[in-house]
């Protein structure tokens, strides 16, 4: 992870006589339109509660935890596309709503009384999930990468 400091050292000598590539200041905006203001942020957590749940080699078991919810995720990678199974623990209420995340496709899911949600046909490459409660902030997975 980049630092403060360093970041602002690299932005200070970007300033010179170069101006910045066209793609740099694109990704830029594209890595920004991907927040969630307000958002807060489940951290990668050890998922060694989650026994059980098979992890053989297409299968990527994730778990992400903040106060006040805990998401398992397992994740499929088949045909080169993602699927995406997860539960959301405690349930998170009525009209609750998730967002599966790619760079370029948002899936919106409903969760079921259990707090399992699905979404397949996902590409590889970078994903998260966002949960999305009434009468609450929204809670987003960090993002993580999945590779074929």
């Amino acid at each position: 992870m980049i630092n403060d400091e360093y970041f602002l050292a690299a932005l200070r000598l970007a300033s010179g006589n170069d101006p910045i590539p066209g793609h740099v200041s694109s990704s830029a905006r594209d890595a920004y339109g991907l927040r969630v203001p307000g958002a807060v942020t489940a951290a990668p957590a050890d998922r060694g509660a989650t026994r059980g749940v098979r992890d053989d080699e297409g299968s990527h078991l994730v778990r992400f935890v903040t106060e006040g919810l805990t998401f398992d995720l397992e994740v499929t990678i088949g045909d080169g596309l993602i699927d995406v199974a997860g539960h959301v623990s405690p349930y998170p209420g009525e009209g609750a709503l998730i967002d599966v995340r790619t760079p370029h496709l948002t899936l919106t899911r409903r969760i079921t009384n259990s707090g399992e949600f699905a979404a397949t046909g996902l590409p590889p490459g970078w994903l998260s999930v966002v949960c999305h409660r009434p009468g609450h902030k929204a809670v987003q997975t960090r993002w993580v990468r999945i590779r074929p």
